[in-house]
């Protein structure tokens, strides 16, 4: 089964601790996957959400960068509608300045939060709306080419990768000939339909050939049960998230006393069948299916779990399970 298998973090903040700590942890996780052979480690972009403190993504790109040696490093992804794309072209240019041939730039076209925080952003409400994402697009790319005085830009062109949830961004992704990449951990509904959409629209450009990844959920523990337990509180915390009340990654603890409704377990257990959660056994087999299902070339994989030692045994046993797609350890 020839793919690759990269790492997705939003450096997640769990209650009692700080978004210091989350960060140490990415640089620590970054290290670790790195080790253990994983392709590319991207950072996710969202803004005041308590439970993230992956907002400053160029930044932590650059720690993460800093922190590995061989690893590609990049976003996962910078939402476009909310920068001016001239900044975004200085911010890459400098990373793949400094770190050559390791930096990829993931755009999003949704704003990452709410509007008052996206008006926040960029300071003018004119400038949000995602209908002109294409034409953004092609404006960023064409600050890194050779005639561009936006320095460090020009001549330090990284990757560019279009995120997406539906059929747009793998639409547009296809007619431009770029790399696509689909956020199955969170719209696992519209993953083939997309990622046939972006095939069947694929025109040769940055690529030949179409060369698309999906975002996957998963928690992989010594066995099912154990999983199940450990991904509890992610489930928890998205299901906060839609009534409007985002916080902390919870404790396992607070979990376990949280008043759940029959609506509310109903939410939960979709959102946990579109996950890859098991022991070795199952996620070898639920992963295997998903990935002949999709037919991709990369998957991405994102463990939120309340201990970070648990979070670092996951990709642990997903290494084991796929040492043969894994890079040298």
């Amino acid at each position: 089964m020839s793919v690759s298998f990269s790492v997705l973090d939003l450096a997640p903040v769990v209650s009692g601790s700080t978004s210091g700590q989350a960060l140490r942890n990415t640089l620590d996780l970054a290290r670790h996957t790195e080790r253990l052979g994983f392709h590319r480690y991207w950072l996710a972009e969202h803004h005041a959400m308590p439970g993230i403190a992956s907002s400053a993504t160029a930044v932590l790109i650059g720690q993460v960068a800093a922190a590995t040696s061989e690893m590609r490093v990049g976003s996962g992804g910078v939402m476009l509608p909310n920068h001016a794309p001239m900044v975004v072209a200085e911010q890459f240019g400098t990373l793949e300045a400094l770190y050559p041939g390791r930096i990829d730039l993931g755009l999003g076209r949704a704003p990452g939060t709410d509007q008052a925080t996206a008006r926040a952003l960029r300071r003018s409400p004119d400038a949000l709306s995602v209908d002109d994402f294409p034409e953004q697009v092609i404006e960023l790319r064409g600050y890194f080419g050779a005639d561009s005085t936006v320095t460090p830009a020009a001549g330090n062109e990284p990757p560019i990768w279009l995120l997406g949830s539906s059929g747009y961004s793998a639409r547009l992704a296809g007619l431009l000939g770029m790399p696509f990449a689909f956020a199955h951990h969170f719209s696992a509904a519209n993953t083939v339909p997309a990622l046939q959409l972006y095939r069947d629209s694929f025109r040769p450009g940055a690529l030949d050939e179409p060369y698309s990844m999906i975002g996957v959920a998963v928690t992989a523990a010594e066995s099912d049960e154990r999983a199940r337990e450990l991904a509890a509180p992610q489930a928890l915390s998205f299901l906060r998230l839609r009534q409007g009340a985002p916080g902390p990654l919870p404790t396992p603890e607070e979990t376990a006393a949280y008043p759940y409704t029959p609506l509310d377990r109903q939410m939960i257990d979709s959102r946990v069948a579109e996950q890859v959660v098991g022991g070795p056994e199952t996620v070898r087999k639920d992963m295997d299916a998903l990935i002949e299902r999709t037919a991709v070339n990369e998957v991405m994989v994102m463990t939120q779990v309340y201990d970070h030692a648990d979070r670092l045994r996951s990709y642990d046993i997903l290494a084991d399970l796929y040492s043969a797609s894994l890079g040298p350890r």
